[in-house]
């Protein structure tokens, strides 16, 4: 059976595999996980650990999100005005 570990227990486990003179096979005994998983997360951890500093992608695609948002709202405020327009000109012609 298959356990499924979330990230914080994985980022442990990695970054006590990460420090110097550390065992991965001491590492996988002690949180019961295989050697292979434990070298996986280390390997990964560290190919990603330059990512958590960089704040020029995070800004970009912050800012992607910021203008989307800005698009969506725009075009909702679109269609209201549509709508209030329908609306008027229903009643002018008793329609509604």
């Amino acid at each position: 059976m298959r356990k499924h570990h979330d990230n914080a227990f994985k980022a442990k486990v990695a970054l006590e595999a990460s420090r110097e003179g550390a065992r991965i096979n001491e590492i996988a005994t002690k949180y019961e996980v295989h050697p292979g998983q434990v070298s996986a997360w280390k390997k990964q951890l560290l190919e990603n650990v330059a990512g958590i500093f960089s704040t020029k992608d995070g800004n970009n695609e912050e800012k992607q999100w910021e203008k989307k948002e800005e698009e969506y709202l725009k075009a909702l405020g679109q269609k209201d005005m549509d709508i209030n327009f329908l609306k008027k000109n229903l009643k002018k012609l008793n329609l509604l």
